[in-house]
Order: structure tokens, then C-alpha cells, then sequence
């Protein structure tokens, strides 16, 4: 049961990674009118209340810079919280 709830939060985490991935990739070659232009906006419905406060941090961090920092951001973030919440589980289910 212990195993399973790491399992389970670990794979969600790095679906969660995986989609801000895909977004950025696809945010190159999506365009409106195309046949993917569904998909691609179910990811950003999917990732945007994750990205949103990433890119207001790096807004003001950074300023009005032409590229998007956000996604990377929010990855290391989620990357440190994933290891985090790893650790304490086994640690308090030992």
C-alpha cells in the first residue's frame, strides 16, 4: 500500500511533467486551424493553472523577455517537489 501511493504520486507528477513538455514542443508547431489544435488545447487547459503563477514569477524576474521561462521553471519546481515528497513518505511510513 506504501509502494502504491509513491507509485501513484510519482506517476502523476511525471505525467504532469510530460504535458508541460508536449506544450511547449507543440506551442511551435500548433497553429489554429489545424487538426491537433484540440489536442493542444486540452493540454494547455490541462497545464495552465500550473504554468500561470511560473510565469508571473519569471515575469517579474526576468521582464518582458521574448521567451517564455515558465515551462522550465515549473519542471525543476515539480521535479524538487516530486523528490520531496518521495523522501518524507518513506520517511514516515518506515
Amino acid at each position: 500500500m506504501n509502494i502504491l501511493l509513491i507509485r501513484a504520486i510519482n506517476s502523476f507528477l511525471q505525467i504532469i511533467i510530460y504535458l508541460i513538455i508536449g506544450r511547449a514542443i507543440l506551442s511551435w508547431f500548433i497553429r489554429p486551424g489545424d487538426r491537433l489544435f484540440p489536442f493542444y488545447m486540452g493540454i494547455i487547459r490541462i497545464t495552465e493553472p500550473i504554468l500561470a503563477p511560473f510565469r508571473e514569477l519569471s515575469g517579474r524576474i526576468l521582464g518582458n523577455s521574448g521567451i517564455d521561462f515558465s515551462p522550465m521553471l515549473a519542471i525543476f519546481i515539480i521535479y524538487f517537489l516530486q523528490r520531496m515528497v518521495t523522501k518524507l513518505l518513506i520517511i514516515f511510513m518506515l
